[in-house]
């Protein structure tokens, strides 16, 4: 029933005065509820104007709800030096007027909020790295810095940051730091800007301030160029054998600042009188550990001895750089070093020496396919359009590789018997892409820095470790991720293993591309260089076109042009255990692990007949010893697979990647395939021919020395 009818009901003044009595608590009581709303709009609005919260500066109706208030959080944002604070989040107004509302809001700070945002933004994006080498934390002068934007460094790298302090304060330095971290930089900027900051006297004859030695040409070559490309007040030179002597000689008449050269040419120009290192107050020996070997190190002595005093504190500030930097390093450079000297090391005790970017590959193949199969790798890995370096033992097989059919890329070799001039051609054109494969003995290992490299092929193992480290950072620079992939012969795992246990790297065994993978990689390649053709070209060859999809049809004429053009035409099958020519690899897996390879041989002469030691080379357990691998004459393998019938315990099939390995297994003398009792532990037997299974002709193994349950569980 109604509250006004129940009341009304009542009789005499009693319920009358009761009835007036609830009226007057219920108006009193929604003038308060009005009254506290009032006094909470009028807060909000002095709060705004206090530049504390936004609120609605107009009348707002009774309907207005607010939505709880978000809390603020607050970033600081840097500008020139000065902190500012700015709310990331303001409280939301949900209301009839809430339109007008913010839009006042907005117009009174649309500006600075909007600025403040953006540069809140770009302050989240920036990495921890990045913020730590932004060049307003060093002393670098504005000049510099955009010339190092021009050359596409917006920031110093974690190696620049660590010793920019101590070479600009004047401290000696040894820094190691994988390579592709920009080590030149490390040394060139702040040495650039504290010359930059001394008064300079530009007098003519002037002898140079800092020494750069490198132990190859082409190094010598960058690290000048990349001292010129970020000053133009101070002169670089750079000296270096297979150059006329003259050109030199005029500019030492002329005056340099920063020297850079190789320590023969060098020591030449000291002999002859023609060159004045007493005023040189910075040394710079640019990989280290291959200056003070005993190659150099004796054209290093005495280079130095000009400008250095036994002992004394007054000896120029010497910096010493490399990514590999052994300990005899450090007890033989002690005698060019002051008592106290800044040691930078990014590497540490980390176990990997190599560069982290870089993916280590290996493949088994023997010397005389190496050839073939390493152009089918650079196929794969590195197409027509990647770049490529390939590094030899010596220069006639860097120049026999580089002539060799198999590497369809334009290919070019270098090495230490080509004149200096066609060397700089050549290495020119590779950084400009004019040709892909670069063919080179370590010439190109040390401190190189070209872009974009794709891939690292090493024909062999190298004799020590720091050649590894060097040659494969050559891909995978200032952040890029690359491959390095090293052949190598049975005989020469070991050298694997040491080069795994030294640099902290692991080989992935991969086997050679196989024909799917290479008409993959050829086709994709074709196709992009049909993107590449004009269609005035195409319009010439329309007609031929059309005759021949009249002759052939349109997707076999194509196919047959993509093959062409990719110059896939005729594809050899390789074993993917050695890389042998005329075989392919299959697989036998098992249902349940196997610990002698005589269980495979008898199901394969159950299924295969008794010719089957003919025809089954290298056999080997898988990881885990749930199978085993093996080669077999790609011409009998459409013989065996319509032979085969796959049962509940074992199946076979064509091996489309090399599968992982029992790593004994494949240390064996015949490849694991010797087919006596001690084949499960990868040891060869006498009896064995070629990795085929040995013994007198008669089945050795058929119901002899197995446990029967174990014969009855792999029954058919």
């Amino acid at each position: 029933m109604p509250e006004a009818t129940r009341c009304g009901s009542g009789s005499g003044a009693e319920s009358g005065s009761d009835c007036s009595m609830d009226t007057e608590a219920a108006l009193e009581s929604g003038s308060r509820r009005h009254k506290e709303k009032k006094e909470k709009k009028s807060k909000r609005r002095d709060k705004f104007q206090r530049g504390k919260a936004p609120t609605d500066e107009s009348e707002e109706s009774d309907e207005a709800v607010y939505t709880p208030k978000v809390k603020k959080s607050k970033s600081v944002s840097k500008q020139n030096g000065h902190a500012r604070e700015e709310s990331l989040e303001k409280p939301k107004l949900s209301s009839l007027s809430s339109k007008s509302s913010r839009k006042s809001r907005h117009s009174s700070s649309s500006e600075t909020s909007s600025e403040s945002e953006s540069e809140s933004e770009q302050e989240q994006e920036l990495t921890g790295e990045q913020k730590e080498g932004a060049f307003s934390n060093f002393s670098i002068s504005k000049e510099t810095v955009q010339l190092l934007q021009a050359r596409g460094v917006t920031y110093l790298f974690p190696v620049q940051v660590k010793t920019f302090n101590p070479v600009y304060s004047g401290k000696d330095v040894i820094a190691q730091a994988r390579t592709g971290t920009g080590k030149t930089f490390s040394f060139a900027i702040p040495l650039i800007e504290k010359l930059q900051g001394e008064s300079q006297e530009r007098r003519r004859g002037r002898p140079p301030k800092v020494l750069v030695l490198c132990p190859t040409r082409e190094l010598a070559n960058q690290v000048a160029k990349d001292f010129k490309d970020i000053t133009r007040k101070l002169t670089v030179a750079c000296f270096y054998g297979g150059t006329p002597y003259n050109g030199q000689i005029d500019l030492m008449r002329s005056g340099i600042d920063i020297l850079v050269g190789t320590p023969g040419r060098i020591k030449d120009h000291l002999q002859n009188g023609k060159l004045d290192l007493t005023k040189v107050k910075h040394v710079v020996l640019d990989e280290v550990d291959q200056m003070l070997d005993m190659g150099f190190a004796e054209q290093v002595e005495d280079i130095l001895r000009v400008a250095y005093k036994k002992d004394s504190e007054d000896n120029p500030q010497t910096l010493l750089f490399s990514a590999t930097c052994p300990h005899w390093v450090y007890d033989v450079a002690k005698k060019y070093m002051k008592s106290r000297y800044e040691q930078v090391d990014l590497i540490g005790k980390r176990t990997q020496k190599a560069a982290t970017t870089v993916e280590h590959l290996a493949i088994e193949c023997h010397w005389s396919q190496r050839a073939a199969v390493i152009g089918d790798v650079i196929q794969v890995y590195s197409g027509s359009h990647g770049r490529t370096i390939v590094f030899c033992e010596t220069k006639k097989e860097a120049n026999e590789l580089a002539l060799n059919a198999s590497i369809k890329q334009d290919c070019q070799s270098l090495h230490g018997d080509i004149p200096q001039k066609q060397r700089e051609i050549t290495l020119k054109g590779f950084r400009n892409g004019s040709f892909k494969v670069l063919v080179a003995t370590n010439v190109a290992a040390r401190g190189l820095d070209i872009p974009e490299v794709d891939l690292v092929v090493q024909s062999s193992p190298p004799k020590d470790v720091e050649s590894y480290i060097h040659r494969s950072g050559r891909t995978g620079r200032a952040g890029r991720t690359g491959i390095c992939i090293c052949f190598y012969q049975r005989k020469e795992e070991y050298q694997l293993r040491h080069v795994e246990q030294k640099a902290g790297i692991t080989f992935k065994r991969v086997g050679v591309p196989t024909a799917t993978d290479i008409i993959k990689a050829s086709s994709k390649d074709a196709m992009r260089c049909l993107d590449s053709v004009p269609q005035t070209a195409i319009e010439y060859f329309r007609e031929s076109a059309q005759l021949l999809i009249k002759e052939k049809g349109p997707v076999n004429a194509l196919a047959a042009a993509l093959a062409h053009i990719s110059g896939a035409t005729s594809i050899e099958q390789r074993s993917l255990l050695n890389s042998d020519a005329g075989f392919v690899t299959m697989i036998l897996r098992c249902s349940e692990e196997i610990n002698n390879m005589s269980y495979a041989w008898r199901r394969l002469r159950e299924v295969l007949g008794d010719d089957v030691d003919r025809k089954v080379n290298r056999m080997c357990f898988l990881k885990g010893k749930m199978g085993v691998c093996f080669d077999v004459p790609a011409a009998d393998r459409k013989e065996i697979e319509a032979k085969w019938e796959d049962s509940k315990h074992w199946r076979l099939c064509v091996a489309t990647e090399l599968p992982e390995l029992v790593e004994s297994s494949r240390g064996g003398g015949g490849g694991g395939g010797g087919g006596g009792g001690g084949g499960g532990n990868g040891r060869s037997f006498s009896s064995s021919r070629n990795g085929r299974r040995g013994g007198s002709g008669r089945n050795r193994f058929r119901g002899r020395g197995q446990k029967r349950s174990f014969s009855r569980a792999f029954e058919h």
